[in-house]
């Protein structure tokens, strides 16, 4: 399943970066990655103070919520989204079964998400 998560994934990314050498291959001009990077950077940096603030507020909240999760959910939900580990790789350090897991970080996912929709933060 990560192999076809990881798939998708990559491919939404490349069929994007396609439809950005095709706009502009249309102009004649060569495509550039690196320019379109600096542009949303650029972008980024226009964020407004009450913005910044909001969105670090947003964060430690989210990371509040993070420290009241049970420890193994709490270290299977840091492994596999915050260390980007696959299940094989987070089983191995955890010391327990792939289903292990996957069982922590359904568990820790679900629960975020309810105490987070509770604050009022949802995605």
């Amino acid at each position: 399943m990560d192999w076809f998560r990881r798939r998708k994934v990559r491919q939404a990314v490349e069929q994007n970066l396609s439809d950005s050498r095709a706009r502009e291959g249309s102009d004649g001009a060569d495509f550039d990655l690196l320019e379109m990077l600096e542009t949303v950077e650029g972008s980024l940096g226009a964020e407004s103070a009450a913005d910044t603030v909001g969105r670090e507020q947003i964060l430690l909240v989210i990371e509040q919520e993070v420290a009241q999760l049970p420890a193994r959910q709490r270290e299977a939900f840091l492994l596999r989204y915050w260390e980007e580990l696959d299940v094989a790789e987070t089983a191995s350090v955890m010391g327990c079964s792939e289903g292990s897991v996957k069982t922590h970080c359904s568990r820790a996912v679900h629960a975020l998400a309810k105490s987070l929709k509770a604050k009022g933060i949802a995605p």
